[in-house]
């Protein structure tokens, strides 16, 4: 099937449901951005693997960078800078701030390794180690009940186990990675089955109080997130 063919048929799969639950096996998102045939156990790749819109944003204290351009600036794919350099396309939540981020046409599902990548701009310094702004991750289905992974933001040394902002972003529009590879898009991944939730449409991200605050560009600083495990919402879920 062709990939014009493949997408007018899941496109049509999605116009007929009937409910809130997924009726598609789960699709891999890990090539869906390069462009390449990613071979014949790749599934169908989905139309939109980014946050579709913004429910929530309580900005704390020092966060203020990037609201001129918000809510684009955290829907879409991630404009990674390399390992080297932070991104300037994020939105800073500043001390203790949370955003709550909706995927309305595919859903993260509970697939192979990673379901979820998150994307800050956290960069390498020059004498060794990384710049990271840690934030807590948060999934939920229906926006009510929410599940946590557990974020060691005082671990400095173990690389602050379950928190996001912690590893560069490679991937970019402008250099061809793709958002959706845990491989090779950076950022920090995030597996369903480890806060046990077959299905997530919701992610709320929050500042963990423990990064640098001051000016407008305190706090963790959302680039994207991107499903790398998901399959296509039916019907008119809430």
């Amino acid at each position: 099937m062709t990939w014009g063919a493949a997408l007018a048929a899941l496109l049509s799969l999605a116009a007929c449901g009937d409910g809130d639950g997924p009726a598609t096996p789960a699709v891999d998102a890990g090539t869906q951005d390069s462009g390449t045939d990613a071979g014949s156990d790749a599934g169908v790749r989905p139309p939109d693997v980014y946050a579709d819109a913004v429910v929530e944003y309580v900005p704390g204290d020092g966060a203020g960078f990037g609201q001129d351009r918000f809510p684009d600036v955290v829907l879409g794919p991630p404009a990674g800078a390399g390992p080297d350099n932070g991104s300037l396309d994020v939105l800073s939540l500043g001390r203790g701030g949370r955003i709550v981020l909706r995927f309305t046409d595919v859903a993260i599902i509970d697939g192979p390794g990673v379901d979820l990548l998150v994307f800050e701009n956290a960069f390498a310094l020059p004498g060794g180690g990384t710049y990271a702004e840690t934030g807590l991750v948060e999934v939920s289905d229906d926006g009510v009940a929410w599940k946590a992974f557990a974020c060691a933001f005082n671990d400095a040394d173990a690389g602050y186990p379950g928190c996001a902002g912690v590893h560069p972003v490679q991937a970019n529009p402008a250099n061809g990675v793709s958002a959706t590879d845990p491989a090779v898009a950076g950022g920090d991944g995030f597996d369903l089955a480890t806060v046990g939730l077959a299905r997530a449409r919701f992610v709320r991200i929050t500042d963990t109080g423990a990064n640098g605050y001051g000016g407008t560009s305190g706090g963790f600083d959302l680039d994207a997130v991107a499903v790398v495990n998901g399959a296509p919402i039916q019907g008119t879920a809430p």
